[in-house]
């Protein structure tokens, strides 16, 4: 399985969305999109949502958050973000 990989943690609005949204363009059925952020991010996960994508937010702390996301719906994030803490 191939993971796409966006660090935006230290990116300014509204580079992380345009990066996210590239990456959302190559998503496949044998990959998925991991993305670090300072923030949830709400715009992305509202166009996540409307595209009917499955995806998991977790806040490590105040200031990290995981967001997993992927076309496939049988792709068990869940079980992927676990693997990362």
């Amino acid at each position: 399985m191939r993971r796409l990989y966006l660090d935006a943690r230290n990116m300014e609005h509204p580079v992380p969305l345009e990066k996210s949204i590239e990456a959302l363009r190559e998503l496949d059925n044998e990959s998925y999109f991991y993305m670090l952020h300072r923030k949830n991010p709400v715009p992305l996960i509202a166009m996540v949502q409307k595209q009917g994508l499955s995806y998991i937010t977790e806040q490590e702390h105040e200031d990290l958050w995981h967001i997993l996301i992927a076309v496939d719906h049988d792709i068990d994030l869940e079980k992927l973000v676990e693997r990362l803490g």
